[in-house]
């Protein structure tokens, strides 16, 4: 039996948990996620979560993990929130937003002009002297992570001077270069 599929999910206070035929509504204090699942029944019993599997087949041990953590992350979503913090090393990159419209400034000829979507909240911090950082956080894990990879992508970390977007926190693997 999956090892993370079968422990059930704890329901904090103030969230609510409704199963229909195949689609969890998830409603809190930061907002709604619906999602729909398969080949795995969802009981709600006693403020917990239990997600239980028909057979033992190979694609439904896989579900099985799955969607427990795909509910779990909705029920830390609506009740706590997700937040990345995305930092840019570089001379002369910098981020500023108005409302949901991050402009990037990573090198090229011209600023990025991104929309994010309404459910992130977007934030950027440019302190003198400190790599300016781009907070991102919402409800929603997947989103989230979309967002956060998009803004990533424009511009990789290199390996040599570690330039680029990266996560806070986030160990760069680090070349020697011509000299070595």
């Amino acid at each position: 039996m999956s090892r993370i599929g079968k422990n059930p999910v704890e329901i904090p206070s103030g969230v609510t948990l409704e199963v229909n035929e195949g689609v969890i509504t998830v409603k809190g204090k930061l907002g709604q996620l619906t999602q729909e699942f398969s080949d795995v029944t969802v009981k709600v019993e006693d403020g917990q979560v239990i997600v239980e599997r028909s057979s033992d087949h190979k694609d439904h041990r896989a579900k099985h993990g799955l969607y427990r953590s795909l509910i779990s992350n909705m029920i830390n979503g609506v009740s706590n929130g997700f937040t990345k913090e995305l930092e840019l090393v570089g001379v002369g990159y910098r981020a500023s937003n108005q409302g949901q419209k991050l402009d990037l400034a990573l090198g090229f000829s011209h600023n990025i002009v991104l929309e994010i979507a309404p459910e992130v909240k977007l934030e950027t911090v440019s302190e003198k002297g400190k790599n300016p950082i781009v907070k991102l956080t919402s409800h929603d894990k997947q989103l989230l992570g979309q967002v956060a990879a998009k803004i990533r992508g424009f511009r990789r970390p290199e390996p040599y001077k570690g330039k680029g977007v990266k996560f806070v926190g986030e160990v760069l693997r680090r070349k020697a270069g011509k000299s070595a």
